[in-house]
């Protein structure tokens, strides 16, 4: 087997990748592949008297520069296109074939007949400084009302990160009641980082398709360690942890230890990140019991929140208008009187109450609002109108 391709493995986002490859000549592997197999379904008719029709009957194809593979075009490929991927290779015979994050198979494959060819490529995710940490330090009022035991146990926890000698992430568990800033505390520290932040509600996988995509099924099927190669962030944001079964807590055991996530197609090592898993679990107690000692000790930190108190729910309901006043176009801002709006929002702060819940219920009130005076031709705000009733 020829073994003069070039081979460059690239582990990371698309938009690096992209970056990586350029925009030099190149050709996708799958359509190569295609090209191909419609090739050797034509069928050619030879006239034995004629040699030079044997000859036109072989058309030589002119050796690719070089081939581009994606990470999503592997599920496009037969089971046995993975399994004998060098025999692909050797099939088209590239100059240079560029893969972007290929399952394990391909991977120890072209690393054992292409050793002397091969290069590996790793993205830097964005890493938490020092620097980091003043700037979440100093902008935390600015994106949480409350929750000041938060911001300093977070800061603690943190802090490991700044060691460029670490090699592998921060596990942390975030606990308490729902809308009190448990998810948007994850996507501001992503957002002092930068990239899209990866996020995966688990309270969305209640079937058996939760174990193919921790375990890993076929290589064509979602998985969450492909989810893992594709992101963009040193944040990963795993949602309403407590809504997986505990059979599936074993596949993050390796994952929390060291940073390392494999199923039975792909291998992640995530390095120096950080791991945010969000619950309404009540207590300490309450997690240990429900996920046992095992899952529960590879916990970094575990980060309570508060629920909001009377003065910071309406503090929210102020800054909550705030934003959607300054969103409003010209004319709209002529209708909508932002005092009045958090004067029949108030109410709300006499009861437990959920950040998320607040918002939908401030657009659904301004909305009301333009409708009735725009569209309906009514008076701006009917005395009726009474924000708490949308809570219920």
């Amino acid at each position: 087997m020829a073994n003069d391709v070039k081979v460059t493995i690239y582990f990371g986002p698309l938009s690096w990748f992209e970056q990586c490859v350029g925009k030099k000549k190149k050709e996708g592997l799958l359509e190569a592949v295609f090209a191909r197999e419609e090739n050797l379904r034509q069928l050619r008719v030879v006239l034995p008297e004629d040699s030079s029709n044997e000859d036109r009957s072989k058309p030589k194809r002119k050796r690719p520069k070089r081939l581009i593979a994606e990470s999503g075009d592997y599920a496009s490929l037969q089971e046995h296109a993975i399994t004998n991927f060098p025999g692909l290779v050797q099939v088209h015979n590239p100059k240079e074939l560029h893969l972007h994050n290929p399952p394990e198979q391909v991977h120890e494959h072209l690393k054992r007949i292409y050793s002397s060819t091969l290069e590996v490529v790793s993205y830097d995710y964005p890493a938490i400084t020092r620097s980091t940490l003043v700037q979440f330090r100093d902008q935390f009022a600015q994106h949480l009302i409350g929750q000041e035991n938060v911001k300093e146990s977070l800061l603690a926890a943190l802090y490991p990160l700044t060691r460029s000698a670490r090699t592998k992430p921060v596990v942390i568990m975030f606990y308490g009641p729902s809308g009190v800033g448990k998810t948007e505390t994850a996507k501001f520290i992503n957002g002092l980082l930068g990239g899209a932040l990866m996020r995966k509600q688990f309270s969305m996988f209640h079937n058996e398709k939760f174990a193919s995509y921790l375990f890993g099924g076929g290589h064509s099927e979602p998985s969450f360690a492909h989810d893992l190669l594709d992101r963009e962030s040193g944040v990963v944001l795993i949602d309403e942890f407590d809504k997986a079964a505990s059979v599936f807590h074993s596949a993050f055991y390796q994952f929390f230890d060291g940073g390392v996530f494999q199923d039975k197609n792909y291998r992640v090592d995530v390095g120096r990140s950080l791991i945010i898993c969000t619950s309404n679990y009540d207590s300490e107690k309450e997690i240990r019991d429900a996920l046992g000692d095992a899952l529960y000790s590879r916990f970094d930190a575990l980060i309570k929140f508060d629920p909001l108190s009377k003065n910071e729910i309406t503090a929210v309901i102020d800054r909550l208008v705030d934003v959607r006043f300054e969103a409003l176009v010209a004319d709209e801002r002529q209708i909508v009187d932002a005092t009045q709006v958090k004067e029949k929002l108030y109410p709300l702060a006499l009861h437990p109450a959920n950040v998320r819940k607040i918002g939908k219920i401030t657009d659904e009130l301004i909305s009301t609002l333009l409708v009735r005076t725009l569209i309906c031709q009514d008076p701006p705000l009917a005395e009726n109108t009474d924000a708490t009733d949308s809570s219920r």
